[in-house]
């Protein structure tokens, strides 16, 4: 699944920066095959979230609003284990690493990695065979 979010406002470090979802590729498959829950597949469909970035050199804290009020905040530094949560709830750890200007994480189920592309927040989330 492809997550496209457009800038609403960038700031000094690479990733810094409040980012509006746009567009989203193959969403449906990939939820389905993670074992996403129905309900929460209907809930994340079109969802107009909004990705804050605070980066200060290898800290990085990635938030998500979403409709109605609800947060994800994920607080980490590059290279080093963090506590993580999915959009979903579950709780996890993670190293996170930092490979060719983006940022790669192994979520349960899933590979993902997020980079800025022409000004714009591009999430990737592949399954984890």
């Amino acid at each position: 699944a492809i997550l496209l979010y457009q800038p609403h406002h960038q700031g000094n470090m690479a990733f810094t920066g409040k980012y509006e979802f746009e567009s989203d590729e193959n969403y449906d498959d990939f939820v389905k095959k993670i074992g996403l829950p129905a309900d929460k597949i209907e809930m994340g469909r079109n969802c107009k979230i909004v990705t804050e970035v605070v980066q200060n050199g290898n800290d990085f804290t990635w938030t998500q609003h979403f409709p109605g009020g609800r947060t994800t905040t994920n607080s980490f530094t590059i290279d080093k284990e963090a506590d993580m949560e999915t959009m979903g709830g579950r709780k996890f750890k993670a190293t996170v690493k930092m490979e060719g200007g983006k940022i790669v994480a192994d979520f349960p189920n899933y590979h993902h990695t997020a980079e800025i592309s022409g000004g714009k927040l591009v999430e990737v989330s592949s399954q984890v065979s």
